[in-house]
């Protein structure tokens, strides 16, 4: 609650800035995993329409899914909240690394950048959210990867397919409130099971 709501970045969006600038530096170095690129090769073979997250680090877009719906937003920008400027994470990257205990500012108006990520307290993407509905109603089935389907409102997703008469599969580590619903349902690590799925529907 220190860093991640966006009265905190109100308040003090130096501290959050301080929280935070490493950890986007960290998300840049991370590579897709076996996964990532799972999915992207199943997209491919047009089994997958599109990739809903709620992960903001493009790791699905890097792996080379082409529709990908992000539903808490990204780091591929920074905005400023004064101005309305955009800031590409090129150029906020550069700016952490001239002057890494600094924030970074809007070059129009000097003000304090905000991550394009969703913060606690701030809704979610309103045309990404009737992107995601939209597909999960028109699924014929739903596939749920790692996700622990708590966090709402993405977690009623699956509501939304089996509603419409599709089927729900769930790959996951622990327990979710859907598993007794689900057709298929595998407790197993995504980046073990995704890419023997794509091994074997490509044969």
């Amino acid at each position: 609650m220190e860093y991640a709501t966006i009265e905190a970045f109100r308040s003090d969006p130096e501290k959050v800035w301080r929280f935070y600038g490493p950890r986007i530096s960290m998300l840049t170095d991370a590579e897709p995993n076996a996964a990532h690129h799972a999915l992207a090769e199943l997209e491919e073979l047009g089994l997958v329409a599109a990739v809903v997250t709620q992960n903001i680090d493009l790791l699905h877009a890097r792996a080379g899914s082409r529709e990908v719906i992000e539903v808490h937003g990204s780091i591929r920008t920074c905005t400023c909240p004064h101005c309305g400027a955009s800031h590409s994470l090129e150029r906020v990257l550069a700016m952490l690394e001239e002057r890494p205990d600094d924030a970074p500012r809007c070059a129009s108006c000097a003000a304090v950048l905000k991550p394009d990520v969703v913060f606690f307290g701030e809704l979610l993407p309103e045309q990404a959210m009737e992107r995601a509905y939209e597909l999960a109603r028109a699924a014929g089935m739903l596939l749920v990867v790692g996700s622990s389907l708590e966090v709402f409102p993405v977690a009623g997703l699956p509501d939304e397919t089996l509603a419409a008469g599709g089927k729900l599969a769930i790959v996951s580590l622990g327990e979710t409130s859907f598993d007794r619903r689900a057709a298929v349902r595998i407790e197993a690590s995504a980046a073990e099971v995704l890419p023997e799925v794509a091994r074997v529907v490509s044969q």
